[in-house]
């Protein structure tokens, strides 16, 4: 098992020209733009992500807290965008299974969130993510295995 996709390879792009991909960019998948995704920050080398989601009031139980699935849904996006930083943009990180502990109701508005790789290795990927509130308080963690697969360049 390798620790990053490519070995000790340098990326392609720098930290700071990918985030600028990031928060510039045309098209933002239709799940990624519902849950109110921005990227804030990311580190090639240490394989993390840092990104804020904005949650709308749909996405609330009767009790007024985020759904469980939405929170999840969450973890998934910014873990899944790790390993696509990681992999310098050439791979995407369809889940295989993944497991979340909710510590604390979420609320409607912003949320950060933090992804990042455990492990990269030939087939499967190990990933963690984590969701705190604007306090700082962390409301729900989760870890899950991926299975990078090539990203299709479009025509």
């Amino acid at each position: 098992m390798t620790d990053t996709p490519s070995g000790d390879t340098p990326p392609a792009m720098t930290d700071e020209a990918m985030l600028a991909r990031f928060q510039n960019a045309r098209y933002v998948p239709p799940a990624s733009k519902a849950l109110g995704f921005r990227m804030l920050n990311l580190n090639q080398k240490e394989m993390w992500v840092e990104a804020e989601f904005d949650i709308p009031k749909d996405f609330t139980n009767p009790m007024g807290q985020v759904q469980g699935g939405f929170v999840t849904a969450v973890l998934d996006e910014v873990m899944s965008v790790a390993g696509v930083v990681t992999s310098n943009l050439t791979m995407s990180m369809p889940t295989l299974e993944m497991k979340t502990s909710f510590l604390r109701p979420a609320m409607p508005g912003k949320l950060r969130a933090v992804g990042k790789v455990l492990k990269w290795g030939k087939s499967i990927a190990f990933v963690e993510g984590e969701v705190f509130d604007p306090e700082g308080r962390l409301l729900a963690k989760a870890t899950a295995t991926a299975k990078p697969a090539p990203i299709p360049r479009r025509g």
